[in-house]
């Protein structure tokens, strides 16, 4: 899997000048698989949420649809690999402002919205991840409220 990395940061990202560059990349990456995991907390990945997650981290990020490809191919290699939230959670800990965390907390809602049904897997989900990301109560709550007011016609078990 490493390798996998290494060879996108070489393809993709090899003309990159700032030392931040691999770092941010990694965060990506990170998101990526979280919001991955979101589609797929209630067992049943619906197309909606796997383009939620393709618009989410493409607009996020600024990326080609070519790159958005490819890294929605690295964090489902991630996901398939992982053996907890921790190897996510704690690298969008260290690189993340506490304001790109909520953002990050706010995606995931949008994930789990975007299939038109709310399942209790997947709020338990997001509210596990909010709080290893150290988010507050408070903004996971807001979080919820914009996610789902944007998505009209949720339901919720």
């Amino acid at each position: 899997m490493i390798s996998a990395i290494k060879k996108y940061f070489d393809k993709r990202i090899a003309s990159a000048t700032e030392p931040g560059d691999t770092i941010k990349h990694r965060l990506q990456v990170a998101t990526a698989a979280m919001l991955i995991e979101m589609a797929r907390a209630d067992f049943d990945v619906h197309p909606e949420e796997i383009e939620q997650v393709r618009q989410a981290v493409q607009t996020t990020f600024g990326l080609s649809q070519a790159d958005t490809e490819e890294l929605i191919r690295l964090a489902q290699e991630e996901v398939k690999q992982a053996t907890d939230y921790y190897q996510f959670t704690s690298l969008i800990n260290k690189g993340f402002s506490q304001k790109e965390k909520i953002q990050v907390v706010e995606l995931m809602w949008q994930v789990a919205y975007a299939d038109g049904h709310m399942d209790k897997y997947e709020d338990h989900l997001v509210r596990k991840l909010a709080n290893l990301m150290h988010v507050s109560h408070k903004d996971f709550i807001a979080t919820k409220h914009r996610a789902r007011a944007a998505s009209p016609g949720q339901q919720t078990n």
